[in-house]
């Protein structure tokens, strides 16, 4: 086990044995963050989750119980491990609490404004040998390591949702991060959370975000024509491609609002027509259809298959 964060700089315990990061901290109690917290406390990492307020953390954290008790009633989880799980959780409204965790990641809204602002005060609040990563799926990695005083210890990790089921984890070096930094969040990722790694370069929208958004946009495009609907668009591509999930069914499960925010800063970074936002999409978040969070987007969803 690390016996100090000076361990975590040297990537090797006193004895010369793998690194083991015994504790994280994970800012912001949304669905990824939710997500990232039961991944790693189900693999036997302490985790702080902290949110604005006391109020919010503790609504967070019934959120992940109430998501949990669904796995229950799908037989995907048991009672055991739901309780084993929360045991190795614990909720704060205040940042500092975080301050001597060896890794941090942030996994607010995708807003970059405040996910700056939020880098700097972490910056100023951890010691300076923790590790600050971000779940940014969009933004620019390497001007928020620059608000920073560590852009060598600055690293994205890109989760997909639903983070326990998704084996998948994108790791993005932003222009400063060192090799230290990404090998250890590399062997973290790989032996604690028992993810697979795919190491990427950054850019807007890295590779799962890039390529899957033009195919949403696409098959929304197709929806709004009145070609076929979303059953039979969403079959076509499971039955026709071999995919577990149709593109608009994913686009529910994404959140409605969070794929038109992703399609909107692809858009503005790289001013290519295949990610302008589809007319029906920017309606459907109007109106409130959010996908599987609202309980309606392109499909109907209640408690038993939400």
């Amino acid at each position: 086990m690390i016996h100090s964060l000076e361990e975590l700089k040297t990537g090797k315990s006193p004895s010369g044995e793998s690194r083991f990061i015994p504790h994280i901290a994970v800012l912001g109690g949304g669905i990824m963050g939710q997500g990232i917290a039961q991944t790693a406390a189900s693999n036997g990492i302490e985790v702080i989750l902290v949110e604005k307020n006391e109020k919010l953390a503790e609504k967070a954290l019934k959120q992940l119980e109430a998501s949990m008790n669904s796995e229950i009633a799908r037989w995907s989880l048991t009672i055991g491990e739901k309780k084993s799980i929360l045991s190795r959780i614990k909720t704060t409204g205040k940042l500092e609490d975080a301050a001597h965790c060896p890794i941090i990641i942030e996994a607010i809204n995708e807003d970059f404004g405040l996910k700056k602002r939020l880098f700097h005060l972490i910056d100023q609040a951890c010691d300076p040998a923790t590790i600050l990563i971000s779940n940014t799926s969009t933004l620019n990695l390497t001007k928020l390591a620059e608000e920073t005083n560590r852009p060598d210890k600055v690293i994205g990790m890109h989760f997909l949702n639903p983070v326990p089921k998704i084996p998948l984890v994108e790791l993005i070096r932003a222009m400063k991060t060192s090799d230290e930094t990404f090998n250890t969040v590399k062997e973290f990722a790989e032996t604690q959370l028992g993810k697979k790694v795919v190491e990427v370069f950054e850019y807007p929208g890295f590779v799962t975000t890039r390529v899957v958004i033009p195919m949403i946009n696409e098959a929304m495009q197709v929806f709004s024509e009145g070609i076929a609907t979303a059953e039979g668009i969403d079959t076509a591509m499971k039955l026709g491609y071999g995919f577990q999930t149709g593109p608009l069914a994913l686009a529910d499960m994404m959140g409605l609002d969070d794929v038109l925010m992703w399609m909107e800063q692809l858009w503005q970074q790289l001013g290519e027509p295949k990610f302008r936002p589809a007319p029906v999409l920017r309606r459907m978040v109007r109106e409130g259809k959010l996908g599987r969070k609202s309980g309606e987007g392109f499909f109907r969803y209640d408690e038993t298959n939400s």
